[in-house]
């Protein structure tokens, strides 16, 4: 903790916002929950030490700012320096695809893909027309809202028309915070082209592979400039690991980690689309395609790529309620916990586990969701308590990019 002494009480970042526990971890340092004094609000903290080797929270909270008023962009509250630390204040959100993936064993129906690929085309998008390219779009990078004091623009469903509205937990729950995806990580994002001329950055080669290795495009492993054709070639990417539950580049073995790059580069190549999406709907090949076939600069169609989704979605007859496969699986767990007796009685997850009601089955690597319960007594989801006080940040190895530095992920 940044207090010599381990005292959380003692740490107020911002003038008011007061560090309470760690709730997750990464390259850059620890993220804290925190509340604002002055309202009892909650918040996330992010410090970074100002030793750090490659310091980054300046250029993401940079980002965020530029992104800043976008649908399912968190909001920045405060950045800068306290005591040793660089500091990023900004909304407390939920768990990640990933996390949520894990929790509903790894399966999602095609009306929860559909709805989230509703959700990402339009996150991706909005980052686009703000001349920035993301670079490393996987499921760790989007986040669920948490569902509490949002007062939030969410999309329409359908056309290209945008809704504004306050939410409270009193209301629909369609039309929650709860819903609403979030994309983060702005670490490796590049301008693609300049505000005011709309010049595009030129086409490149001899590029090193940046993002993550597993949802990264062909060209970026080909080594060529990215742009904004990878970007949403990687969603398509990210698509089909929730249709089939793995990629068929996944799990491959080599000596060196550059050797394994190569290895899924080629396996990537030599999946032909439709063997990919092979058992799954004709949209899925048909999206990748297209992504596959812009030209370096050329804008994507964005809507028509909705479109694909949102025709297949009605196709399939399925309601556009925003009752994910995680939200049923909540709302079991919640009625499992009222039946029993007892306070910390045993009673069994969705998973069929045995676990105290207190605790959650959620076994993700995202840094929030270990710390969050399943659901409360509203469905929402709920930090956890933590009793071992944080533990001072470490200054840990960069694991994402500064300004204008390229960077080579290692996951696969």
């Amino acid at each position: 903790m940044a207090s010599s002494s381990g005292s959380k009480a003692e740490f107020i970042v911002g003038g008011k916002y007061k560090l309470v526990r760690k709730i997750g971890s990464g390259s850059f340092g620890d993220i804290y929950l925190a509340i604002n004094i002055t309202n009892g609000e909650e918040v996330a903290v992010k410090l970074e030490s100002q030793k750090a080797r490659h310091p980054q929270l300046l250029y993401e909270s940079k980002l965020y700012k530029i992104l800043q008023g976008g649908v399912g962009i968190p909001h920045i509250r405060w950045y800068g320096q306290e005591k040793d630390y660089n500091v990023l204040v900004m909304d407390l959100l939920g768990p990640s695809l990933e996390d949520l993936f894990n929790f509903c064993s790894r399966r999602f129906t095609m009306k929860t893909v559909l709805m989230l690929a509703d959700q990402m085309i339009s996150r991706i998008e909005y980052v686009h027309t703000k001349n920035f390219i993301h670079r490393d779009i996987k499921p760790d990078n989007f986040l669920m809202g948490i569902g509490r004091h949002c007062n939030k623009c969410l999309e329409s469903p359908v056309g290209k028309r945008k809704r504004s509205m306050t939410v409270s937990t009193s209301q629909d729950p369609s039309f929650s915070g709860l819903n609403q995806l979030f994309l983060i990580d702005f670490g490796l994002a590049k301008k693609y082209r300049d505000n005011r001329t709309r010049q595009h950055i030129p086409y490149r080669e001899d590029k090193n592979l940046t993002g993550t290795a597993r949802y990264a495009s062909i060209n970026a492993h080909l080594g060529i400039e990215q742009s904004r054709r990878d970007d949403m070639e990687s969603l398509g990417y990210v698509l089909m690991y929730f249709n089939r539950t793995s990629l068929p580049w996944q799990g491959l073995k080599a000596a060196t980690k550059k050797q394994k790059y190569e290895k899924i580069s080629e396996k990537k190549m030599s999946t032909p689309v439709e063997v990919l999406c092979k058992g799954f709907p004709a949209e899925f090949a048909m999206y990748l395609n297209y992504c596959r076939g812009l030209r370096f600069e050329e804008a994507p169609d964005y809507m028509y790529l909705r479109q694909l989704f949102r025709i297949l979605f009605r196709t399939l007859n399925h309601q556009y309620d925003y009752t994910f496969d995680w939200t049923m699986l909540k709302q079991k767990a919640a009625q499992q916990a009222a039946s029993s007796s007892g306070q910390g009685q045993q009673a069994q997850t969705p998973t069929g586990k045995q676990t105290d009601k207190t605790k959650s089955n959620m076994k993700g690597t995202n840094g929030f969701s270990p710390y969050f319960n399943c659901c409360d007594e509203d469905g929402f989801w709920t930090l956890r308590s933590q009793e071992t006080p944080p533990k001072q940040p470490q200054d840990k190895p960069r694991t994402s990019a500064h300004w204008g530095k390229e960077y080579l992920k290692t996951e696969d």
